[in-house]
């Protein structure tokens, strides 16, 4: 509850001693994000919290401290990146927004961490999933799209809704040669599949991910194995898309059959096919994006998940890409 003492001044109450110093963070960090973003100062006396500032801005850094005090009651963590996020939502009026968003629960870690979404990009893409049978993925590094996908299909397949999981990948070779890399067939393509036993690792622990792999239930292969199959039964998901050739592309699109769910993610701005080579993710986007029980999820700068710098990287990088794209279009442009 807020308690307007005057135009520049408004009180929040924490619950607890403990609650307050999450909430304040490491050195201060989390409170001097609020007081950044929002152009207030924050002082406390016990659990009660005072924010002065114009009237406005007290309004938006009490609103958004709200909220968090509300994620930590329910037993969330906060860091620099969910507070810019709120910041974000609430100066667009949409703090109501920062509540439901997490409130479901996509799966269960094997260590029983709950994996929820933490922008409206990754609800949308959770939902897009639930309600298409090919869902396509695409942004930049560090906004889940891959773990997401790998958390849905786990707890499809826990929930006897498929039979299988398939996990590929196309194994572009970027300075080393597959034939020049020690071991067997497994071990040479091991290397560009490791994301993905990580993150199946996490979901289901080691133990039962190695018997399911075992029996076969879940694959985990380079794309070059998806041809000539049909897929029944089975959650499909296609990581690094970006880095399949449109042939591929259409190779694998082809692949799905009966009751089966597809995800492609991918990002288009790391493609490491060679040079003059179109990405077949780009082209498929391209062609199907009318196409009923398809839908297209793009990820932006403002879905990123890690560390609060990767945000900064991730948008100057789009930022210089939007640069380059008018310099080329301005110097092709008829005089």
């Amino acid at each position: 509850m807020i308690e307007q003492m005057d135009l520049e001044k408004k009180v929040i109450h924490a619950d607890s001693m403990e609650q307050l110093a999450l909430l304040f963070g490491n050195l201060d960090e989390n409170i001097n994000t609020v007081c950044e973003r929002t152009g207030v100062r924050v002082n406390c006396l016990g659990t009660e919290i005072t924010v002065t500032g114009e009237n406005e801005q007290a309004e938006l850094a009490c609103v958004v401290l709200e909220k968090l005090i509300a994620m930590l009651r329910r037993g969330e963590k906060i860091d620099k990146s969910r507070i810019n996020y709120a910041v974000e939502l609430a100066k667009e009026g949409n703090a109501d927004m920062i509540d439901s968003i997490m409130q479901d629960v996509i799966a269960i870690t094997a260590r029983g961490r709950q994996v929820r979404c933490k922008t409206l990009g990754q609800r949308a893409y959770v939902k897009a999933v639930k309600e298409n049978t090919v869902t396509f993925a695409i942004g930049p590094a560090g906004t889940g799209k891959t773990y997401l996908a790998m958390a849905m299909a786990v707890v499809a397949f826990k929930n006897k809704e498929v039979e299988r999981i398939i996990l590929t990948r196309p194994a572009v070779e970027a300075g080393e040669k597959l034939g020049f890399l020690p071991g067997d067939l497994q071990n040479k393509v091991d290397p560009y599949l490791r994301p993905l036993y990580d993150a199946l690792y996490e979901l289901m622990g080691m133990e039962n991910f190695q018997k399911q792999l075992e029996r076969g239930v879940i694959e985990v292969a380079p794309l070059a194995y998806m041809r000539g199959r049909t897929l029944n039964d089975s959650y499909i998901i296609l990581d690094e898309a970006q880095n399949t050739t449109c042939e591929q592309m259409k190779m694998f699109l082809t692949r799905f059959g009966d009751n089966s769910r597809v995800i492609i993610t991918g990002d288009l701005t790391q493609t490491d096919l060679p040079a003059g080579k179109k990405s077949g993710l780009k082209e498929a986007v391209e062609v199907l994006r009318d196409v009923e029980d398809i839908a297209i999820c793009e990820l932006t700068h403002r879905d990123v998940v890690r560390h609060s710098l990767v945000q900064s990287i991730v948008k100057a990088y789009e930022k210089y890409g939007k640069k380059m794209e008018y310099r080329e279009k301005s110097k092709n442009a008829p005089q």
